[in-house]
């Protein structure tokens, strides 16, 4: 019959050793099968001393008594079913895996506390370090981080305030850059950009991302937008174009959908609208770069996720080494050219 130690304390190897009257070196070559011979009878007591304490080895403890090959990282994303966060998972867990490192994922869904249990799961656990894409709770986890001193290095954009450097490309550089090719190859003016920005339209969606991508539009000359709140969702994007669509009296010539996740929606809802796409209204877009087989290829702005999954890697196992080697060049947006602003048949 199993029963417990005193109290409420884990029963330990001197408990055990205890238990069946032997020594914990004795407890130790049972456990690990070696390195010294045990008789079978003796064998037999520290076996039955185990199972009636419901004794449990410490697998930290071993971890850090013996070399190890692997160390770990943890990675926190904020919603895992979104394609631009698996993508950078897979590429995080691809990079991580060359440099020796284990990834443990945590997906927060954009839910601070549960952004602050990961951590303090994973500091406990005696993570080697952190990396935070799109964190929903930058403030506390930095500093959680700097209590525990675990290296932490930020990704793609954060929501609250730090004292580190995001690595990742400029969002209001990726919304000018997608504008401007509307504006300036199609001659498209009259645009729509779809996705909400503040705290009442969005409450778990990457807002932040949207604004700068917002502020970028914003800054190409000759472009008159109307922006289109949603709350980033896809069921949110169609209803908010259907609705600009039916209460407008001319359409606009060309359409910026802040989000990848809200890209098929918004071409549905055109489309549902009797409008053809590019023909009688053009659509660029963000990110989506394992996307080229949907009904329309997107014209998008799109991020070198290896580029700045190497950059956060290198910052994370050395971050003062860029302070006294040369600065690597900081990643930057490009430009995938689809179907759906004309350019290709």
């Amino acid at each position: 019959m199993k029963e417990e130690s005193v109290g409420t304390k884990r029963p330990t190897v001197a408990d055990v050793a205890r238990r069946a009257g032997t020594s914990t070196a004795v407890v130790s070559y049972v456990l690990n099968d070696g390195p010294r011979p045990v008789s079978d009878p003796l064998r037999a007591r520290v076996s039955r001393a185990i199972d009636e304490l419901d004794y449990r080895p410490d697998r930290r403890a071993q971890a850090l008594r013996r070399q190890r090959r692997w160390r770990q990282i943890g990675l926190l994303v904020p919603d895992l079913t979104l394609p631009l966060f698996g993508e950078f998972v897979g590429s995080v867990e691809r990079h991580a895996r060359m440099r020796d490192y284990l990834t443990l994922v945590g997906n927060t869904g954009y839910e601070p506390e549960r952004e602050e249990e990961f951590v303090t799961a994973f500091t406990e656990g005696g993570i080697d370090g952190l990396v935070v894409v799109g964190a929903c709770n930058a403030t506390t986890t930095a500093a959680q981080c700097a209590q525990a001193r675990v290296p932490v290095v930020w990704m793609h954009n954060v929501r609250g305030d730090i004292d580190s450097e995001i690595v990742g490309i400029d969002h209001v550089e990726a919304g000018e850059l997608a504008t401007r090719h509307l504006v300036e190859t199609h001659d498209c003016r009259d645009l729509a950009f779809v996705g909400g920005f503040t705290a009442d339209d969005v409450a778990h969606g990457d807002r932040e991302t949207v604004e700068q991508r917002y502020h970028g539009a914003m800054q190409v000359d000759g472009a008159a937008i109307t922006q289109v709140s949603t709350d980033l969702t896809a069921g949110g994007a169609y209803a908010a174009v259907r609705d600009l669509l039916q209460r407008r009296p001319t359409l606009p010539a060309g359409v910026v959908v802040a989000t990848y996740g809200q890209a098929a929606a918004t071409t549905r809802a055109l489309v549902d609208h009797g409008l053809r796409i590019p023909e009688d209204i053009k659509v660029v877009g963000f990110d989506g770069s394992q996307d080229r087989y949907g009904q329309f290829d997107v014209t998008s702005a799109q991020q070198p996720v290896d580029a700045i999954t190497d950059l956060a890697l290198d910052n994370l196992n050395a971050p003062a080494a860029s302070a006294t080697g040369p600065v690597p060049a900081a990643p930057v947006p490009f430009l995938h050219v689809g179907s759906s602003c004309g350019c290709r048949g």
